[in-house]
């Protein structure tokens, strides 16, 4: 090795090093087992189960591609996205903030996003950072795990697969625990969904503010009918 390479190589291990830290606060921020609380919420799918129209595992299938192609899931996949990749500025970090939450169409889901968004900060403090004092207070999920996550030097692309794999991870969650599905039937359904995720994530990770919309609405209004549910198990 000559003098000259050294500067190179050790430039080249650095990178691996950031890249490979990068991926395990992703895969950190992302688990089931981070604790932003999200177990708790359903989104207005136990609304859906509670009518029998998600009652097996291909409702369960076709209710999350749903969403995730045409839903709330995208829309939270681009606002993350574009925090992701306005993550030092804090103007820009509010008005997405704001826009997140008036595009939400129920009161729980509303809540869910507030609660999850704030516990997430809290959490993710363990990795400080200047970005924590550039986001809005309450701050809703997308717009955090965005800003904090390309804050950290995580790309717009991995940060929406990590966080549509993290929604169909939970939204398996619920279904498992309610239908019931067996863990088996959620495992097939998250395989299922994999190719999905990964063909939206690209296209979303680039998406403008234009590009937000959702025509799941079934999905919006079982979310609105969830508080009026007799017996609830889950707080949206």
């Amino acid at each position: 090795i000559t003098a000259t390479a050294i500067p190179t190589i050790i430039t080249a291990i650095a990178t691996t090093m950031t890249d490979a830290r990068a991926l395990q606060r992703l895969l950190a921020w992302a688990s089931p087992a981070f604790p932003v609380g999200a177990f708790a919420y359903s989104a207005g799918l136990e609304t859906a189960i509670a009518e029998g129209r998600v009652r097996d595992a291909a409702a369960t299938h076709d209710w999350l591609a749903g969403n995730l192609k045409a839903g709330a899931a995208r829309n939270d996949a681009i606002l993350a996205a574009l925090a992701c990749r306005c993550h030092a500025d804090a103007v820009r970090l509010a008005d997405l903030a704001g826009l997140c939450l008036a595009l939400t169409p129920a009161r729980q889901r509303h809540e869910e996003l507030l609660v999850t968004g704030g516990a997430f900060l809290d959490a993710a403090k363990a990795w400080p950072d200047p970005v924590h004092d550039r986001l809005p207070r309450p701050c809703p999920y997308p717009v955090a795990f965005g800003a904090v996550a390309g804050a950290a030097g995580i790309a717009p692309g991995d940060t929406v697969l990590a966080l549509l794999t993290a929604h169909a991870q939970a939204q398996i969650s619920v279904a498992v625990r309610l239908v019931p599905i067996g863990q088996t039937d959620g495992l097939a359904i998250l395989a299922a969904v994999e190719p999905d995720i990964a063909a939206l994530a690209p296209a979303l990770a680039e998406a403008g503010e234009d590009d937000l919309g959702s025509a799941s609405y079934a999905a919006d209004i079982a979310a609105m009918k969830h508080e009026t549910l007799p017996t609830r198990i889950f707080r949206s």
